[in-house]
Order: C-alpha cells, then sequence, then structure tokens
C-alpha cells in the first residue's frame, strides 16, 4: 500500500511539473485572441465567444509545447540563471523523455484541433507552430531575428482570433500588436543583460550582440512607434466608421500611461525579465489595464 501511495504520489508530482513546464502563468499572451472578438463587436455572439475561447485554450496548449522544447533545449543554461534554474526540466522534475513526448503530442494536436474551428485558423496554428520552432531551433541565434521572430508570435494570435470568428482584423491593430511585442521582448532583454552581468551570455549567447544602450536605442524606437499607431489606428476611417464615432481616441493616455508605467518599472524597479508577471503583480499597471478594457467596451458597445 505504501509504494502504492508513493507511485500515486510520484506521478501527481511529475503531472505537476509538467504542468509548471508549460508555463501557465505566460498563457496570459494568449489573450491577444480575444482582441478581434472585441474589436469586431461581437462579445454579444455567444458562438463567436465559444469559438475564440476553443482558440484560446488551444493556443495555451500549442505554446506550452514550445516552452517544453526550449526547456529542454536550454536546460543546462537555465541552470545558471538565478531564477530559471527553477525550472521542472532545469531542476530535475521532469524526466526529458516525458516532456519531449508531451511537446510531441500537444504541438500538432493544438493544430488538429484548431482544424475543427476552420482550415484557416489551422493555418494560423501551423504558422504559429513552426515561427516558435524556428525561433527555438534558429532565430534565437541571430541577433534582432530573434526578437521579431517572437514578436510576430503576438501578431499570430492576434490573427488567430480573427480567422476563428472569420473578421479582418485592421491593418493598424496588427501593427500595434508588433510594436507593443518588440517593446516588451526588448525590455526583457534589457533587463537579463543588466540582471546578470557577465553571466549574461551563458544564459543566453545572443546577449553578447546587443547592449544596454542599443537596446535602449530599440526601445525607444518601438515605444513611440507604439503609441502613434495606436493614436492613428483610433482614428482612421475604417475605425471610426466601425465604432460609429472618434471615442476611441480618448483611450490613447491609458496606452500611454501603461508604456511609460512598463519603463519605469524596467529602469527603476529592475522587473523587465518577466512581462507577464509584471502585469499580474503590478498593482498601477493592473489598475490601468482594466480601466482601459472599460473604456473600451464601453465605447465600443455602449456608446450610441
Amino acid at each position: 500500500m505504501e509504494e502504492t501511495e508513493s507511485a500515486k504520489s510520484d506521478k501527481k508530482n511529475v503531472m505537476v511539473a509538467l504542468l509548471r513546464a508549460m508555463r501557465p502563468q505566460q498563457w496570459t499572451k494568449n489573450l491577444l485572441v480575444f482582441a478581434a472578438l472585441i474589436f469586431a463587436q461581437r462579445f454579444d455572439d455567444p458562438g463567436a465567444i465559444a469559438t475564440t475561447v476553443l482558440a484560446f485554450v488551444l493556443f495555451c496548449l500549442l505554446s506550452g509545447s514550445i516552452y517544453l522544447i526550449n526547456d529542454v533545449l536550454d536546460c543546462a543554461e537555465d541552470r545558471k540563471h538565478p531564477t530559471k534554474c527553477r525550472r521542472p526540466v532545469a531542476a530535475g522534475e521532469l524526466p526529458v523523455p516525458l516532456a519531449v513526448l508531451a511537446a510531441v503530442i500537444l504541438g500538432p494536436g493544438s493544430v488538429i484541433g484548431c482544424y475543427f474551428i476552420n482550415i484557416a485558423t489551422a493555418e494560423v496554428a501551423a504558422g504559429y507552430l513552426f515561427l516558435t520552432l524556428g525561433y527555438v531551433f534558429v532565430f534565437k541565434q541571430i541577433v534582432i531575428l530573434d526578437v521579431l521572430a517572437v514578436a510576430a508570435g503576438y501578431v499570430l494570435r492576434a490573427a488567430a482570433g480573427a480567422t476563428a470568428i472569420d473578421v479582418v482584423i485592421s491593418e493598424w491593430l496588427l501593427i500595434c500588436t508588433i510594436l507593443l511585442a518588440l517593446f516588451l521582448v526588448l525590455s526583457k532583454r534589457r533587463q537579463e543583460l543588466v540582471q546578470l552581468e557577465e553571466r549574461a551570455t551563458a544564459h543566453r549567447p545572443i546577449l553578447g550582440e546587443y547592449s544596454s544602450y542599443l537596446l535602449d536605442q530599440m526601445i525607444a524606437v518601438v515605444t513611440a512607434s507604439t503609441v502613434m499607431s495606436y493614436a492613428l489606428y483610433t482614428i482612421s476611417e475604417r475605425t471610426v466608421a466601425e465604432v460609429g464615432s472618434n471615442w476611441l481616441m480618448y483611450t490613447v493616455p491609458f496606452v500611454i500611461y501603461g508604456i511609460f508605467r512598463y519603463l519605469y518599472l524596467v529602469h527603476h524597479k529592475n522587473r523587465g525579465a518577466a512581462p507577464d508577471r509584471v502585469l499580474l503583480t503590478d498593482v498601477p499597471l493592473m489598475i490601468n489595464v482594466v480601466l482601459y478594457a472599460i473604456a473600451v467596451v464601453a465605447i465600443l458597445y455602449l456608446s450610441p
């Protein structure tokens, strides 16, 4: 009986480690799937909501499979990192063969699941899978392409939400998505470079191609571009026609505050290494996001 209970406990611990290795705390990135549902004003359509939720779940499993592969490949480097050494694969809590098996099942399985939504969503999911695999095996070793590949993954998430409910997403919104993603990724690179110092290249070799000054210059460019692109999106003819007013322009201050607050956290609080954790733990930023969401919903659904 003791051996049986011990075996059950071990299996439970391994399953918990597997879930942790899939990084559910980072699944917040997949919330971009809901962007098309909100901005296309389909939030009152139960069928569209159910389809988007399904796409969100499938992309969580899909991104989780990539995290598993990444952790298997990077486990040696992760052991040298002050916090990533606690990841299940690096810490020895999740056996490598099991991590690989789960990734092989979840990755293609999620793409097949998207096929039951529609072919277009399956194509986007397949593109996301190949892009992220390309990042894991190739792009993360090439300067600039590494951050562009990660940012492109955000765009594909937003595109999946649009294809899932068969709407055309605004080109401006896609531009805003990739610029905001670049802002987050570059900020993360900068934080890793500053935090790890001489150990940075041991953890992530590509960091040897960057400097804090270069990253600051890139961040400055994408910061200004993000704000300007979002502002232009809110007053574009197509947006005004679809919303019925130009009231979305009044949400620009929320975007400016959010970006400036994040820059403050990166430069003065050294908290840029984990964007998902920052979003869920910084109270002023959380309040800003909630207020922005309320404003957008009110403008899109309650305005005359």
